[in-house]
């Protein structure tokens, strides 16, 4: 198999999750300073926010570096998986942060706090280019990990043109109320899309079928190939949320001659290929042979 455009893909994934949690760490260090300068518990705490952005997407670079490690005796299937893992952590920690900030938002409704509009504006500015540019490059992405982190980046988006909207309004009304209001409903938001990676993540991780595989249609094409009479113990898994891994038993025609044999086995790479297997593994069988395990 030609892993090539695999290891480009990881390559740019790696690259993408590096430029974000530096742009993420620096801008948080940034965020406590100019938070504690302009007097504005709003930014301190999107800073606090921000780094446990850094230290979840730190986790991420580190988890996609093992996934690119080379099989061995323990992990016949590489280490792939290990992404698809810090997905699952990432999303947690986002569900975590965000039932945080929709808890401080809750007690500022009640105990408005009024920050420095034109700092936070600046600020708000600043946080918007840099997290769009870290969201875009992650975008790109195709794996369970780089799908959480994607929200992970456009929530910190979305916070910061809220934080804009609400200083914009501020310079000119006085409404602290605004800050609040806004930030809860952008974590419920945020919220409801994680909590669906976060249910995709495990799903894949307890080796459901991936959503975009139609099982019965593969064994139905399957079946379909001249001199099978049979397919059973079909079954699709995912490594990380992109490749995915099939295996299934075939049953054959009496005296199917081995030609036959390669060209239905090239068929079925066929198949499995568009619903993105890199792994399939096939047992043939004849309708005399006692399949042991059970159907």
């Amino acid at each position: 198999m030609n892993n090539q455009p695999h290891n480009h893909s990881y390559n740019h994934t790696i690259a993408d999750i590096r430029l974000a949690f530096f742009l993420n760490l620096l801008f948080s260090i940034a965020e406590f300073i100019g938070g504690m300068y302009i007097n504005s518990v709003a930014v301190l705490a999107d800073a606090l926010h921000d780094l446990g952005d850094s230290i979840s997407l730190g986790l991420s670079w580190y988890f996609e570096k093992i996934s690119q490690k080379d099989r061995n005796g323990k992990y016949s299937y590489g280490f792939r998986r290990f992404s698809l893992l810090g997905a699952v952590i990432n999303a947690i920690i986002l569900v975590a942060g965000s039932i945080l900030i929709v808890k401080e938002a809750i007690e500022r409704l009640q105990n408005p706090a009024e920050p420095n509009a034109q700092g936070m504006a600046i600020f708000a500015l600043v946080g918007i280019v840099i997290n769009s540019i870290a969201a875009m490059r992650m975008k790109r992405g195709k794996k369970m990990n780089a799908r959480v982190l994607t929200w992970h980046l456009l929530e910190d988006v979305l916070g910061w043109v809220a934080v804009l909207i609400v200083s914009i309004v501020m310079l000119f009304i006085d409404l602290p109320v605004l800050d609040p209001i806004l930030s809860i409903g952008l974590s419920v938001f945020v919220l409801y899309n994680v909590i669906k990676n976060l249910v995709a993540s495990i799903s894949l991780f307890l080796q459901a079928v991936p959503a975009e595989v139609d099982m019965g249609e593969i064994e139905r094409r399957m079946l379909r190939l001249e001199k099978v009479t049979d397919v059973h113990h079909t079954h699709v898994w995912s490594l990380d949320g992109e490749e995915n891994v099939l295996t299934t038993h075939i049953v054959l025609e009496e005296g199917t001659k081995s030609q036959d044999i390669r060209e239905i086995k090239k068929a079925i790479r066929l198949i499995a290929s568009e619903f993105h297997c890199g792994h399939t593994t096939v047992e043939f069988e004849y309708l005399k042979d006692d399949c042991s395990m059970p159907c």
